[in-house]
């Protein structure tokens, strides 16, 4: 089954995108949160080919990120990688990942986002045109989702809140622990640790 398609058309589907660089219990976590407060049938995580607003910063390469992204979700019968950012060779818009989707997709689709994702939405490409194609899941952060921002989608009627692990873990943070030579054991799933260990990631 390619990867970019869950089992069923008429799945309860999450969307998670990211750069997944790497890929943490903070993310496993918050898809896992999301299954449990939406009832979804399948997660799929979207490893972003050229993150817009990353440019001009150093980003691994994709069959490193891709790899890691794999190893992070094996053993979730729920969880499934996505290729469909990769094997574009434009920028990774979250609106062209969504009509692609909706292709072949007919089911409930939630796009789960963090609090600070949903303070900067309206500045994404066709923020509109996103509602009409999914329902926003937002993991508000303690000084995320400003009143504002909340307002904006709630007044289209295309979000809902599933509240947040509460885990404060980054994937910047984590590079930066491998660059000062320290462990991020238990900070990644075991199999991702030793990814970063034999390919000598983030140093």
């Amino acid at each position: 089954m390619p990867a970019t398609r869950p089992a069923r058309r008429d799945e309860r589907l999450g969307l998670f995108g990211g750069t997944f660089d790497p890929p943490h219990i903070g993310h496993l976590v918050l898809a896992e949160w999301a299954c449990e407060k939406l009832s979804l049938d399948r997660v799929l995580f979207i490893p972003a080919g050229r993150p817009p607003h990353k440019h001009g910063r150093r980003v691994s390469p994709v069959r490193h990120r891709l790899a890691m992204a794999r190893l992070a979700v094996r053993g979730n019968p729920r969880f499934r990688v996505s290729t469909l950012e990769l094997e574009r060779a434009t920028p990774s818009w979250t609106i062209d990942t969504l009509r692609a989707i909706a292709r072949w997709h007919r089911g409930e689709r939630y796009l789960i986002v963090g609090g600070d994702s949903l303070d900067d939405f309206r500045g994404w490409v066709e923020p509109e045109a996103i509602l009409e194609l999914a329902t926003l899941a937002v993991a508000a952060r303690p000084g995320t989702g400003h009143s504002r921002a909340r307002a904006w989608v709630e007044r289209r009627g295309r979000v809902v809140w599933i509240g947040d692990p509460a885990l404060d873990v980054s994937s910047s943070a984590l590079r930066q622990r491998v660059r000062d030579g320290h462990s991020i054991r238990y900070l990644v799933p075991d199999a991702v640790a030793r990814y970063v260990t034999r390919h000598r990631l983030y140093r």
